[in-house]
């Protein structure tokens, strides 16, 4: 199975145990602009917290459960963030892919590219039909990611989605392999 893919800028790959760090340092420097969003990334992250997410990730690959990866520069200098696809349903063909990138590193289209290239492991590797992305209504910067990448809005799920304590409603989005071929 590929595991790596890229572009001319960026790269997505399975999470290694030499992330742990790297992860960590990310995660803390993006809490302000992560957490309302992303309840994992909350004020109390630790590095127990990067090493058992890293640590994890060779378990869900194994169980076909989830596929997270390291957003990277192209050269894998740099941590940028974390994309990935889960919720994955066989009897329909379809799975919920979710990114962010570190407060340092936003606006640079990284959360884009990351967003095609994991829809194409998606549509490649594991043979989804569909993929969805869910994005609180309030959240224009997932928005915008997912309209740059190319899904398209279906509309509003209401209480779809529970952060910290409170359910807001999102938008679905979806993505379909004819949609990567602009």
């Amino acid at each position: 199975m590929k595991t790596d893919y890229s572009n001319e800028l960026f790269c997505i790959r399975p999470y290694r145990e030499e992330d742990i760090d790297a992860l960590f340092i990310a995660a803390r420097e993006s809490i302000n602009e992560v957490y309302p969003w992303l309840s994992w990334c909350h004020p109390g992250y630790s590095i127990d917290d990067s090493i058992s997410w890293v640590r994890s990730r060779g378990s869900e690959w194994a169980s076909e459960t989830e596929y997270s990866f390291v957003i990277t520069d192209v050269r894998g200098d740099n941590f940028l963030g974390g994309v990935g696809i889960n919720e994955i349903n066989r009897i329909h063909n379809f799975g919920n892919l979710g990114y962010w990138v570190r407060s340092g590193a936003t606006r640079r289209g990284i959360a884009t590219s990351a967003t095609i290239l994991t829809a194409r492991f998606g549509f490649e590797q594991l043979r989804l039909k569909r993929i969805e992305i869910i994005a609180a209504v309030d959240n224009r910067a997932s928005q915008r990611v997912a309209e740059k990448a190319g899904a398209k809005k279906e509309g509003i799920l209401r209480q779809r989605l529970l952060i910290n304590g409170t359910h807001y409603d999102a938008f679905l989005y979806s993505l379909l392999p004819e949609d990567l071929l602009r």
